[in-house]
Formats: C-alpha cells, sequence, structure tokens
C-alpha cells in the first residue's frame, strides 16, 4: 500500500491543477465575450437591409426606430440561449476598405450553425455591415463576405424608454411580450408582472429570446398590467400599468421607464 501513496498523490495534484486550468480557461472565454476582443464578422440578408430580429422576438421592428437596420445576429457565445438579447456591442474592422470608426450594434438574432464553430461571431445586418466602410466603400466591404473585427461590450442608449410588443400568440389565458428599447446592459435575467388590484410580483417565463410569458386568469388576474424587469447586471426597473385594459396581440405599449445607459 505504501507505494502507492506517491502515485495517488501524482493524480490528486494531476487533477487539482487540471480543474485549475479548464476553470482560467472557461472564465477567459467569458470575459472575453463580455470585455470584448477579436471576433469574425459576416453579413446576411439584403446588402442595405435590416436583418432580423426573429430568435429574440423583435420581428420587423429592427427596421424602425430606435435600431434602424443597425444590428447584429451573435453565436452562442453572444446570445446566450436568449438571454444575450439586447446587449449592445462596439465593432470596428481594419480592412483597407473599413474606416476604422467603431458603430454600436444591440444583438437582435442568433446565428446559428457554423457561426459556432468561431469562438465569438458577429453575423451584421447588411446595413451595420456596411456601416463599418470608408464613404463609397459598403459594397466593396460586403464583397468580402467574412472579416476579422474588434469588439467590445457597451451599453445601450436609445435616447427613449423601453417598450412592449405584445406577441401575436398572446390570449386573456396567456400573455407575452418582447421587451425593446432597454438602455444599459439591454440583456435581462428576470421579468415579472402584477395585475390590477394586486401586490403581487409574479415571476414570468423565458419563452424565447427578449420574449416572456405567463399564464393568465382572466377572472382574477384582470389589467392593466405592471411589468418588472432585472437586467443582466441585476438593475432593476419596473413599467407601472404598461399594459392596458383592452390590450391587443402585436401592439406595442411604450413606458416611462428605462434603464440609466451604463454597464
Amino acid at each position: 500500500m505504501a507505494s502507492n501513496i506517491p502515485q495517488f498523490l501524482f493524480v490528486c495534484i494531476f487533477i487539482f491543477l487540471f480543474s485549475d486550468y479548464i476553470s482560467f480557461c472557461s472564465c477567459q472565454l467569458f470575459n472575453n465575450s463580455l470585455d470584448g476582443g477579436l471576433a469574425v464578422a459576416t453579413w446576411y440578408g439584403d446588402p442595405n437591409g435590416p436583418g432580423s430580429g426573429g430568435a429574440c422576438g423583435l420581428e420587423d421592428d429592427v427596421a424602425k426606430a430606435p435600431y434602424n437596420a443597425m444590428i447584429t445576429a451573435g453565436n452562442q457565445v453572444l446570445y446566450k440561449h436568449g438571454f444575450g438579447c439586447g446587449a449592445c456591442y462596439q465593432v470596428s474592422c481594419s480592412k483597407p476598405q473599413c474606416s476604422g470608426k467603431p458603430i454600436t450594434v444591440p444583438l437582435t438574432d442568433e446565428c446559428p450553425g457554423a457561426c459556432n464553430d468561431d469562438p465569438v461571431h458577429f453575423d451584421l445586418s447588411g446595413t451595420a455591415f456596411g456601416a463599418m466602410a470608408k464613404p463609397g466603400q459598403a459594397d466593396q466591404l460586403r464583397k468580402l463576405g467574412r472579416i476579422d473585427i474588434s469588439y467590445k461590450r457597451v451599453p445601450c442608449d436609445y435616447k427613449q424608454n423601453i417598450m412592449f410588443k405584445v406577441d401575436k400568440g398572446s390570449n386573456p389565458y396567456f400573455f407575452a411580450t418582447a421587451i425593446e428599447a432597454e438602455n444599459g446592459d439591454g440583456a435581462l435575467s428576470s421579468v415579472e408582472i402584477k395585475t390590477a388590484g394586486s401586490n403581487k410580483w409574479l415571476p414570468m417565463k423565458q419563452m424565447f429570446g427578449a420574449t416572456w410569458s405567463a399564464n393568465i386568469n382572466p377572472k382574477t388576474q384582470k389589467p392593466p398590467y405592471s411589468l418588472r424587469l432585472t437586467s443582466e447586471f441585476k438593475r432593476r426597473v419596473k413599467a407601472d400599468n404598461v399594459i392596458p385594459v383592452g390590450w391587443q396581440p402585436r401592439a406595442i405599449y411604450k413606458s416611462n421607464v428605462n434603464f440609466p445607459p451604463k454597464l
């Protein structure tokens, strides 16, 4: 037995050091996705198009203010199973066609499949990709298709308040809403709902992306609904009575609140 002790100790030391190395690498990958670094950028959709808000639930709202087609999809490191929806990033490129000036884009969609072959991958709208170019060079830059970029996480600042777009599948027994134009973190960690005459906040479920849902008893849980949002970095705001009596699927309701524009 005594002769096996050094071997046992060696195995224990190896496991300890190896697990620390794995933890270090995992932390580095997470921190790089948050703090910034180098990434791959591609573009999708029409050359001067708005991209999509599909996987986050924003649909064609990305073509309108406050997004104005300046958006990006991201691989899973950025999309985070939908919890990355709304986060803002500053990106720039250094190809001869590039201006070198950074642009800011919120994450509104997922880039699945091959995008996950890269550590960090931004799939920008055609409009946003072209916005990295020198004047008159947007088409030439888009022809490259795939380029290296620099990126960093930045606060969102929409110069307006949060909007709630009621999901098309909502009905008197089921309420779901996409949440748009959040300042600061941009991304949410939880959403709660409070019905008329109640003091109790009820947790909503992330249905997908930036769309959150709750089952409703229309006899006891009546509108107007208030919504309380907790951001990725645990800041909190509440939009009192933002969803009115007589709310409609696909309608957009504007609040009078937003997060501070800082990380």
